[in-house]
């Protein structure tokens, strides 16, 4: 029953680094030392993919726009800009949330935007309307590209409708499902949570009880069981689904996602999610009002059951009177679809929660409460993993507005709450899977100890905790644009590769800009490496400068079929591009240098 705790706790924990890896920029399970390890393969968006906008409303003296942003994508605060086209009329005012505080060694202190960004815009009308939105941005991935400064027109209602020229979509459709694997994943999580609590100390006994109500308390076979558990567990889960519909619209009307930017949101939800972690540690009891529970279990003891309808309605029933085992997940889980503002994902996500708490209803229906393993202290174990999971999602939020080695002090703290759960500290006679416990105990509590050192020293990334202390004392101190020959224009770049050809040489083509955060970071740790300086010796390198994104250099990006900055083109002594060779957003140096080594041995 430990490696059941162990697992619990670890699945919980994940989902959590998950969201705080989507929302903070994090780009996977990067080891505590070094880089994100993101190959060269990675499939970035199109511009108008990543960041899609939409008019949400347009009146006389307001606008209001919204931008739908990509997961691990993100846009500058300082690049957005805004003009009134068509008309007289004038933007007196641009009221944006709160973003995302980055600080980075190349240009300081940022803020940037996640997942979504609300704008309002005050207006001063003239004698004639504006017939479109100028709307200036720029963005980049997590991943390590940067795409160039964009400019999108949005019609205005009064010239004809909303829609964004060259955009995907209006950003105020919060009807349609997410397109993503994210979606998937928590809907697999959300399963695995629903399966999970029915191993809870009230929830796990109550089976074989409300299983024997479900089937009219009669010996029926097994076809007709499944049939009336199933009726039973869709009924409920339709309900849930229901819920998570409304709390999706209702999060999108009152624009939650967008308030989740103020500090004061972000602590009361935090706030929140520690009340529900305290009710999975008992400290108090969490249960809907005896004014709803009560009517609610009325009618669900007059249902008949027996019946497929009966069985249906004592599933819709049942999902309105939650234990309080289920009270605490389930508030925290409609918190969180409130702020995505996604009906559709919103239902989705609830269904999957109820179909996981539902399972096992239906495989005790068909084989017999035999399935069921044993109650035990294991129980309460299980409903405390969830507790600590609360917690870590409070944590989660509470980042976007505490300082950074503050919030690393607290991922810290949870993580010696779980070695100390998973008996750390525990002597005595230890089964093998208490051992395995054990073990992972300690890994926790080395990952504490790490996390401590890294908050004390300032640093604040919970997935790499010691970056800062990493070593990085083989870089050369020389500038790359020396290394580099640096053009600014399409034909520029056409002349030296022509060279390079003349001249039997192969050729390797950078694309960068002074913009470019990645760019900085791959002149640092790559291009100023000795290994590398003298695998590129025998290249004619050259360097798009793109900083200016002028219509000659989009043009070739186009050509190109780049997104932005920073890329690399490898080609080969007669000046053809090795197209498997090509290189876009950051990578780890060992994967640089195996794609210069093919393109030397490429000729």
């Amino acid at each position: 029953m430990s490696l059941i705790r162990l697992l619990l706790i670890t699945l919980l924990l994940g989902n959590a680094a998950l969201a705080s890896a989507n929302t903070a920029g994090n780009t996977g399970l990067d080891n505590l030392f070094g880089s994100a390890n993101v190959g060269s393969t990675t499939e970035f968006l199109p511009v108008h993919q990543a960041f899609r906008a939409g008019i949400v409303e347009a009146e006389d003296e307001r606008i209001q726009l919204q931008f739908d942003i990509a997961p691990e994508y993100y846009l500058y605060r300082h690049r957005l800009k805004f003009e009134l086209l068509g008309g007289d009329g004038q933007i007196t005012q641009v009221k944006l949330p709160d973003g995302v505080d980055r600080t980075d060694e190349f240009f300081g202190d940022v803020e940037v935007y996640y997942n979504s960004l609300n704008v309002q815009l005050a207006v001063a009308p003239g004698s004639a309307p504006a017939s479109q939105l100028r709307v200036e941005y720029q963005g980049c991935a997590d991943a390590g590209l940067c795409y160039p400064p964009e400019i999108l027109l949005l019609d205005l209602p009064s010239a004809g409708g909303t829609s964004a020229s060259g955009s995907t979509g209006s950003a105020a459709d919060s009807t349609a499902p997410a397109n993503d694997s994210s979606l998937w994943l928590s809907l697999l999580l959300l399963f695995a949570a629903g399966l999970a609590l029915t191993f809870t100390p009230c929830v796990l006994p109550m089976v074989p009880i409300l299983t024997s109500m479900v089937l009219g308390r009669e010996n029926i076979d097994r076809p007709r069981a499944f049939a009336l558990s199933l009726s039973y567990v869709l009924g409920m889960a339709l309900t849930f689904a229901a819920v998570g519909a409304l709390i999706g619209l209702f999060g999108a009307a009152l624009n939650i996602q967008a308030r989740l930017q103020s500090p004061w949101v972000l602590g009361v939800f935090a706030v929140f999610f520690v009340v529900f972690a305290m009710a999975m540690f008992d400290v108090f009891n969490l249960r809907l009002p005896a004014f709803i529970r009560g009517p609610a279990e009325n009618l669900g003891n007059r249902a008949q059951g027996g019946s497929i309808p009966g069985a249906a309605v004592m599933g819709a029933l049942s999902s309105l009177v939650v234990s309080p085992c289920i009270s605490a997940p389930l508030a925290g889980a409609l918190i969180y679809i409130s702020a995505t503002g996604d009906a559709w994902g919103g239902a989705l996500r609830l269904f999957a929660l109820a179909i996981g708490m539902g399972v096992p209803l239906i495989l005790v229906a068909m084989f017999g409460k035999t399935l069921l393993p044993r109650s035990g202290p294991w129980l309460n174990q299980v409903k405390q993993a969830f507790g600590f999971g609360l917690l870590a999602v409070a944590i989660w939020l509470l980042e976007r507005i505490i300082p950074g080695p503050l919030s690393l002090a607290l991922w810290a703290a949870l993580a010696a709450g779980v070695a100390v759960q998973l008996g750390l500290f525990d002597r005595g006679p230890r089964s093998g899977i208490a051992r395995v416990a054990q073990a992972a105990a300690l890994l926790f509590a080395i990952y504490s100890a790490a996390a401590l050192f890294g908050a004390l020293a300032g640093n604040s990334d919970p997935l790499r905790p010691l970056h800062a202390l990493a070593n990085s004392s083989s870089a050369v101190n020389n500038s790359e644009t020396s290394y580099f020959t640096k053009v600014t224009t399409a034909e520029g770049v056409r002349q030296q590769l022509e060279q390079a050809r003349a001249a039997g040489r192969p050729a390797i083509v950078e694309l960068s800009a002074d913009w470019c955060i990645s760019c900085k970071v791959i002149e640092r740790e790559i291009i100023n490496h000795p290994s590398v300086r003298a695998g590129l010796d025998g290249f004619v390198r050259v360097q798009l400068d793109v900083t200016d994104n002028t219509a000659d250099q989009r043009a070739w990006l186009t050509e190109q079929q780049l997104f932005g900055p920073p890329a690399f083109l490898f080609l080969d002594s007669q000046g053809q591009e090795i197209p498997e060779l090509r290189i876009q957003g950051e990578v780890p140096r060992e994967t640089f240098i195996r794609y210069m080594n093919a393109a030397v041995e490429a000729g």
